[in-house]
């Protein structure tokens, strides 16, 4: 009896082992299934979740070191104190050693950040440069901690796509696979930054993902769950923002001033953007012209920064300090429009330098400093239908962050999470929805997509702009054997009339040419010898480039209502 008992043990525990070993087997070739992915799911929450935590707390240690301040949400305050030529030096030395880091690091001289995220969910089957990413995260702390003016979001939301990146890589991932699994790395990265699970799942699926498919829904949540967790066993359930009381809505006739106020966020989140990429290009040319080395470019902004500091101290790092004034009603009229603009110049030269950080710190500051200026007139115009200018600064807030990320549903909750205050939303949604409606018909949907314009990445019109050119003419060709294939020496003619494609081309480059010649096929050719002679491979037929360009929408359609 025994011995049959142990008989069975062991074997039990044989056939674990061998499912254990066919599961894993299954996971590499095939991808997860649904439980699998959920627990990978789980896993990579974590990871995200202590990765934004490390970020965050290495700000707040090398930012204490350089400054020397004990409390750092009081950090403006505690810049008066400090000599001018500390707070010249240090933005300059940490501009050099970014440039330096990112020079011997990534390819062009470039941080990465949210709208690299967003190239690799649509472009790259959810996967992102990892050490390029790892470096302008490295680079991205050194800037928020000496000085530069961005936010924390860009870079922590990028590291989170290397982690991804790296499992979907382990895994033999899918597109689907890799494009949720780097959604589950982004919520959990934002929700661990800012203490916000809720938004931090909507991030990752409105700006990111750009679709709120309902089989990514549920891992991405736990992710988001996971990362807020870890967030809170470090700072606790607390807001980023204390509030004052009393910032309830206090009559409807109140509410067309919102209206207002939407549209002048809306014009001002298009100031900071178009200002930014006038001063990138300014930039570019300055340092084309002057001949300046790439890793000195960040340097020279540190030391525009660290100038004016001197004078204003409020631009140094993320600005939450000046933001929780603006929110708190602390400053005055004249401030918050002098702290505004400033804020504008400082994140504008940041970015313009290459030094790293996101945009939505900033637009964070923006808004609040942009509502706050706008409730002081409003309130003191119209005292009697008026309710507090602190509520102007929390709706002034949400636009223009949700102008800047072209994302109302998750900057809105977003504001909510990080003030705790829910009573107020009709005021905020009112001021949201004006604000990015107006500003989506000034730039292409948001800072990032706009980004990504400027690289003549074509994401922002959606995927029947940007999936030809994932579709590559090598693909739908038929080659000279083929039965089908076209007549060799019409191809032959055609490549003399000088109406041919690489064999490294896409269907971004060919479709255009079907519209323009009206031919049935194009020839594909590549360059061989060193007479760079060309040998004839095949030929593109509109109607296989046509099929294959329904079909990757067909699975795209496919995924995004799955």
């Amino acid at each position: 009896m025994a011995k049959s008992v142990g008989s069975f043990l062991a074997e039990s525990a044989q056939d674990a082992a061998n499912t254990c070993r066919g599961g894993w087997r299954v996971l590499v070739t095939k991808g997860p299934s649904q439980f699998q992915f959920w627990i990978i799911a789980l896993c990579i929450g974590i990871a995200a979740g202590f990765a934004a935590l490390f970020f965050r707390k290495g700000i707040h240690w090398l930012q204490s070191t350089l400054y020397g301040a004990e409390d750092l949400t009081k950090l403006h305050s505690f810049a008066y104190t400090l000599p001018w030529y500390w707070l010249l030096v240090i933005p300059t030395v940490g501009g050099l050693v970014v440039g330096l880091i990112l020079h011997h690091f990534t390819p062009d001289g470039r941080v990465r950040s949210v709208a690299d995220a967003i190239e690799g969910a649509a472009l790259h089957e959810g996967r992102v440069e990892k050490r390029a990413g790892i470096a302008s995260a490295f680079a991205s702390l050194i800037t928020l901690s000496s000085g530069g003016s961005t936010g924390r979001e860009g870079p922590v939301v990028h590291v989170a796509g290397v982690i991804s990146s790296w499992v979907s890589d382990r895994i033999n991932a899918n597109g689907i696979t890799g494009r949720d699994l780097l959604g589950c790395a982004v919520a959990a990265a934002v929700s661990a930054s800012f203490n916000a699970p809720i938004a931090g799942a909507l991030f990752a699926l409105e700006v990111v993902l750009r679709h709120f498919a309902v089989h990514a829904f549920a891992p991405i949540v736990i992710a988001a769950v996971a990362g807020t967790v870890i967030n809170r066993l470090e700072f606790g359930d607390v807001t980023e923002f204390m509030l004052n009381t009393g910032t309830e809505l206090q009559f409807y006739q109140e509410l067309p001033a919102f209206l207002i106020l939407g549209g002048i966020c809306g014009l001002a989140a298009v100031a900071l953007m178009w200002t930014i990429f006038w001063a990138e290009d300014m930039a570019n040319h300055v340092q084309e012209e002057l001949r300046i080395p790439r890793w000195l470019r960040p340097a020279i902004s540190g030391i525009l920064l660290g100038i004016l500091a001197i004078w204003f101290p409020h631009i140094i790092g993320v600005g939450y300090e000046t933001t929780s004034a603006a929110l708190t009603g602390q400053l005055l009229l004249h401030e918050a429009v002098v702290f505004a603009v400033l804020k504008v110049i400082a994140v504008s030269i940041t970015m313009a330098g290459r030094m790293g950080g996101g945009v939505f710190s900033p637009a964070l500051m923006l808004g609040a400093l942009t509502g706050l200026a706008f409730g002081m007139i409003a309130t003191a115009i119209f005292p009697d239908v008026s309710g507090t200018t602190t509520l102007y600064a929390l709706a002034g807030m949400g636009a223009v962050a949700a102008a800047v990320l072209g994302a109302p549903i998750s900057t809105t909750l977003i504001v909510f999470e990080m003030t705790g205050d829910w009573q107020t939303g009709l005021a905020v949604m009112v001021a949201v929805s004006i604000s990015t409606a107006l500003s989506s018909r000034l730039v292409d949907g948001s800072f990032f997509l706009t980004q990504l314009e400027r690289r003549n990445v074509h994401i922002a019109a959606g995927p029947q702009a940007y999936l030809l050119a994932l579709c590559g003419v090598a693909k739908v060709m038929r080659s000279n054997d083929d039965p089908k294939a076209a007549p060799e020496e019409r191809c032959w003619e055609m490549v003399a009339e000088g109406c041919y494609v690489s064999g490294n081309a896409t269907l971004e480059s060919l479709m255009p040419m079907f519209e323009a010649t009206g031919e049935a096929f194009i020839p594909v050719v590549t360059v061989v010898g060193e007479d760079a002679s060309l040998e004839l491979l095949g030929a593109v037929f509109h109607v296989d480039a046509l099929r294959a360009y329904n079909k990757a929408l067909a699975e795209t359609a496919a995924e995004e209502h799955s």
